[in-house]
């Protein structure tokens, strides 16, 4: 398994956009099919492939991802965790966590 703490997010971008490359081939998709059934353009599309979409959307990926039929793997990425007793207080489920400031 690879560690991508390690990567410069740059570098995930570019496995992320070659590996949807891949996904979107065995789909047996066009660039401009996949765009066009996403609802992007093609050039966004593009840019993604070739690891050049340093500021594409989280939206723009959720529809791409849907597109290939991957959007079931967004559970792998951020399982629903259980409930945590920490987060609980007096019967109230914690909102945000606060840090107390150096005096």
């Amino acid at each position: 398994m690879t560690d991508y703490f390690e990567f410069s997010t740059p570098e995930i971008v570019r496995i992320l956009g070659s590996r949807f490359r891949e996904y979107r081939m065995r789909c047996n998709l066009t660039q401009s099919e996949a765009a066009e059934r996403a609802g992007v353009a093609k050039s966004t599309l593009q840019k993604f492939e070739s690891g050049n979409a340093c500021n594409m959307s989280i939206t723009t990926l959720i529809l791409l991802l849907k597109v290939v039929g991957r959007i079931n793997a967004l559970e792998e990425l951020l399982p629903e965790l259980p409930e945590s007793p920490y987060l609980i207080r007096n019967e109230k489920k914690v909102q945000r966590i606060r840090h107390k400031k150096d005096e």
